[in-house]
């Protein structure tokens, strides 16, 4: 036998009420995800002739060269650790041509958790992102 428990209307438009609230509270709660704005980029770039990958580490508007290329990040968010990794900078890329001239050929927003979505693709150099962090081993450039 199967009971039914009628719950009056008044209480079931409160228990409504309070599950919309909670869940605008969670959207809300997770729209509002703090971003960490970090001062150091970390790169990683493939010598496509010698097949040497390196790691490389350019704070936030400091340019940096790897091979005819220079890198200069402009922003770099990460999440805390308690959230979805999402890290993502904007940067400019140079290239310095065999005249010496300089061309840019990338400024956009790079996706660690998708490196193949927006990595810079040169004909010698692939540049992806690998993380943002706040320091780094590498000393930062002299302001002045």
């Amino acid at each position: 036998m199967r009971t039914t428990i009628q719950f009056p209307s008044e209480l079931k438009r409160a228990g409504l009420g309070i599950c919309v609230f909670l869940l605008a509270v969670t959207i809300s709660i997770n729209a509002q995800a703090e971003k960490i704005s970090n001062t150091v980029a970390v790169f990683s770039g493939i010598d496509k002739i010698t097949g040497r990958i390196i790691s490389f580490d350019v704070y936030v508007d400091e340019t940096v060269q790897f091979g005819a290329l220079q890198v200069t990040p402009r922003i770099c968010y990460s999440r805390p650790i308690t959230e979805k990794p999402k890290t993502t900078s904007f940067l400019e890329v140079d290239e310095i041509t065999l005249d010496r001239n300089i061309r840019r050929i990338f400024t956009g927003w790079m996706f660690a958790d998708s490196p193949g979505l927006n990595a810079v693709e040169h004909p010698v150099y692939d540049i992806w992102l690998i993380d943002c962090k706040m320091n780094s081993e590498v000393a930062p450039p002299e302001s002045g």
